[in-house]
């Protein structure tokens, strides 16, 4: 390295965000930067520990060090040719990574591990910058053609990686954009969709084919795209949002998370959305039920839109501060994490359960909870009165359970596993010869950088199926 003794002079330095007051009126990008002088100290801090538990948690087995050695020096070319060796899209991750490795960082043991996470997007925005990230097409083209359902980032990883090896890819979209939900899901407050766009740009440079708004079963039959491709890859993700199913679910003012927050990223995009469709917060009491990211992001826009109050529920118990005894270093752990869209105005509650959602008029007006206790990973409501809580607007933001099933999966008649999503094998391989599977279709709703190493690894395995052809 080269200041081994970094760590010991450089305390570690986020970059921050925005002022709230800032932020909280546009949907550009909260997270600041910091100056290219500063990048390199906290580059200094990686103490080129003899074994590396940051690449070993990384999905993608990032080459960690070997980068931030590089920023060290200022050699933003080697950094990045370091990055893209493991990474298809290193600038979403950059930007939306939970940042598993600064987990597992041994200065995480001292809770002051690298800053991780925005050294890789300094290192690709600084090669974006220089010019140092171009078109690659490949030199020589094989005759096999790959069809890949699905846009998302598994899908979009697979479609580079075989595109990378000659082979001929067209990625189907049933949206009228690709980048699944790095696009419709994640507010531009996170992820400005320029960034998806100017990858998009280079990887149609380097010749894979987009064809969007085809949904493949029922504006593509099924056998069509088997008759034109070799193989077809799967890459549907797990769509299939888990309800609450309670008194007055269907009372209106109640939606799906993801039916917000698509309609707010297309509001950002200039969309023109109906006033009878129109999910507004502004003046409203708005209650988010789901504690997760899709839940803070939610809190984010509804503060974003103006609503009078933001509530947010998890059924969980409140998790501590510190890393929990059950996850040790350099285990992921189970610590309270506070967003951004937090800090711009959240009340949040957990151990309550939602019961029932009451209304007059056929709008939801409240939603009435009740305290629960955990012991032993078991639940028991508390004795006592339930609480009212005032909502004129309900997100659930519960997750998803498995892929949907539609003509896709039963025209394909591949077979699914105990969870709902599709069953594959140690090569990707569904029941059905020809036909693979990866990201969130096969392993359940998770992160981008699994999807992105789940693309990438599907990629190697419908190669060698190819060569084998």
């Amino acid at each position: 390295m080269g200041d081994p003794k970094g760590f010991l002079k450089i305390n570690r330095k986020e970059t921050g965000y925005r002022p709230i007051q800032e932020r909280k009126n546009d949907y550009n990008e909260v997270e600041k930067k910091l100056t290219e002088a500063e990048r390199k100290d906290q580059a200094s801090r990686c103490m080129d520990c003899g074994v590396p538990f940051c690449h070993w948690a990384c999905p993608l087995g990032n080459n960690i060090p070997e980068w931030q050695d590089k920023i060290f020096k200022g050699d933003w070319k080697e950094a990045y040719l370091f990055l893209q060796e493991t990474n298809s899209f290193p600038e979403i991750t950059g930007r939306v990574c939970p940042a598993l490795c600064e987990e597992s960082c041994v200065l995480s043991l001292e809770n002051e591990p690298v800053t991780i996470r925005q050294n890789e997007l300094d290192i690709i925005e600084k090669a974006f910058s220089l010019g140092l990230v171009q078109p690659c097409p490949p030199k020589k083209r094989t005759k096999k053609k790959i069809a890949i359902i699905g846009g998302g980032p598994a899908g979009l990883a697979c479609a580079d990686f075989l595109n990378q090896q000659g082979h001929l890819v067209t990625v189907f979209e049933e949206s009228d954009a690709l980048g699944g939900y790095l696009r419709y899901g994640i507010p531009d407050f996170k992820l400005n969709k320029d960034v998806i766009d100017r990858r998009l740009d280079l990887l149609l440079k380097e010749g894979i084919l987009f064809k969007t708004k085809k949904r493949v079963g029922k504006d593509i039959l099924v056998s069509e795209i088997k008759k034109e491709f070799d193989v077809l890859c799967l890459t549907i993700g797990s769509r299939q949002p888990r309800d609450l199913k309670v008194t007055g679910r269907d009372l209106k003012g109640i939606y799906f998370a993801m039916e917000y927050l698509e309609q707010q990223n297309r509001m950002v995009r200039k969309e023109k959305i109906s006033k009878e469709s129109l999910i507004n917060a502004f003046g409203k009491n708005v209650v988010v039920i789901g504690g997760g990211d899709t839940g803070s992001d939610c809190v984010g826009s509804a503060n974003r839109q103006g609503a009078k109050k933001v509530t947010q529920l998890e059924l969980l118990p409140k998790p501590s501060l510190e890393r929990a005894e059950e996850t040790p270093w350099p285990l992921w752990p189970k610590k309270l994490k506070t967003s951004s869209s937090h800090q711009e105005g959240c009340l949040r509650k957990w151990s309550v359960a939602t019961k029932e959602f009451k209304g007059q008029k056929g709008e939801v007006q409240k939603l009435v909870v009740q305290e629960v206790d955990w012991k032993d990973s078991k639940m028991t409501e508390k004795k006592g009165k339930k609480i009212e809580i005032k909502a004129d607007l309900v997100f659930l933001a519960l997750g998803f359970t498995s892929v949907v099933k539609d003509r896709l999966t039963s025209d394909l008649k591949i077979k699914f596993n105990e969870r709902g999503n599709i069953r594959v094998d140690k090569d990707y391989m569904t029941s059905v010869k020809g036909v693979f599977a990866a990201g969130d279709a096969t392993r359940g709703a998770s992160l981008v950088v699994w999807a992105i190493k789940e693309g990438r690894d599907m990629g190697q395995a419908v190669n060698r199926y190819l060569n084998e052809l």
